[in-house]
């Protein structure tokens, strides 16, 4: 009888701990995670009443060549040293190789905003740091990586930081658009939030065909949706990575020139991925009439017109 009642005892305590599990949950459902959704909410509208408002692109004469420099002894080293030869086959297109080589990035590198800023950043240098320093980076060094991946294997990429209308915080996000021949248009890849985009599921032959970061844009700014992909194939609702798009859509900039080791710390330990006269200019696109105090003057080619800033690479 004792036992039974012991046992009984204990089925209570359990049932009673459930029940207040679940009167948290609800309220936790309710006070909080309610706010930041309609937080979320509140900010998604306003960022895209930006993109809504914004005026539409121009052309102009402002003069740049973007440039792919694929040092065939960095190419080989960077190949035989990740083995990337045997995540793909000889059959395979750019896109299916693309991904391929993403989804061993995102697969081996999760996000973090490291404490240290690696000194060297290049491929190699970037996987050690991994290994001896922080096992994760920033957005910024997984494009930076994922770029001399696809670079040595001949496949025309940029890596291209995506910035907000604001300045007052430095918060952006900086993700890869890789060339496709075959479709003869640029592809975004996003290793660091591993994900890429297409328009939803209608029904067409072209549904499979990833967006370019130009398509993305002008799907935000009509207003139609953007469906996202999980690079591991996992189930995601994607609320909060919509959100955050719709905030870094507004201007871009990449290096005119692109190329292996494009970041590393300069002597003096200085990090700067801004142009300079040493290490070339960067080609910003923004919206006509926009101003921001983290667009440089300096060293920086400023460019009203999307249909120059993505045109096809010169071959």
């Amino acid at each position: 009888m004792k036992t039974l009642r012991r046992i009984l005892k204990i089925l209570g305590i359990a049932l009673l701990s459930v029940l207040v599990l679940i009167v948290i949950a609800a309220l936790l459902a309710k006070y909080v995670f309610w706010e930041q959704l309609v937080e979320h909410a509140m900010d998604y509208s306003e960022r895209m009443e930006l993109l809504h408002t914004c005026r539409p692109y121009e052309k102009d004469t402002v003069e740049y060549t973007f440039t792919y420099k694929a040092d065939s002894a960095w190419a080989k080293r960077t190949r035989e040293y990740f083995q990337l030869d045997t995540l793909f086959s000889d059959e395979d297109d750019t896109w299916t190789r693309t991904l391929a080589v993403a989804r061993f990035v995102s697969r081996s590198i999760p996000h973090a905003n490291q404490t240290v800023y690696p000194a060297q950043s290049n491929a190699i240098a970037l996987w050690e740091y991994t290994l001896n320093v922080e096992p994760a980076f920033n957005c910024r060094l997984h494009s930076i990586m994922l770029h001399e991946m696809l670079l040595s294997l001949g496949i025309t990429n940029r890596f291209v930081t995506c910035q907000p209308f604001e300045d007052t915080g430095n918060d952006c996000h900086v993700v890869n658009v890789v060339w496709l021949p075959e479709y003869h248009k640029w592809a975004m890849i996003d290793s660091d939030m591993r994900a890429w985009a297409t328009v939803p599921d209608a029904g067409g032959a072209d549904d499979d065909i990833p967006l370019s970061l130009q398509e993305m844009r002008a799907m935000y700014v009509a207003g139609r949706p953007v469906e996202f992909h999980d690079l591991l194939g996992e189930q995601r609702d994607f609320v909060g990575y919509k959100v955050y798009w719709s905030k870094n859509l507004y201007w871009f900039e990449c290096w005119e020139d692109t190329g292996y080791d494009r970041e590393t710390l300069s002597e003096s330990g200085e990090w700067n991925f801004t142009g300079t006269p040493d290490r070339g200019r960067v080609v910003v696109l923004v919206p006509p009439g926009f101003s921001n105090k983290f667009i440089h003057q300096e060293c920086s080619a400023i460019t009203t017109d999307d249909a120059g800033f993505w045109a096809a690479p010169v071959q």
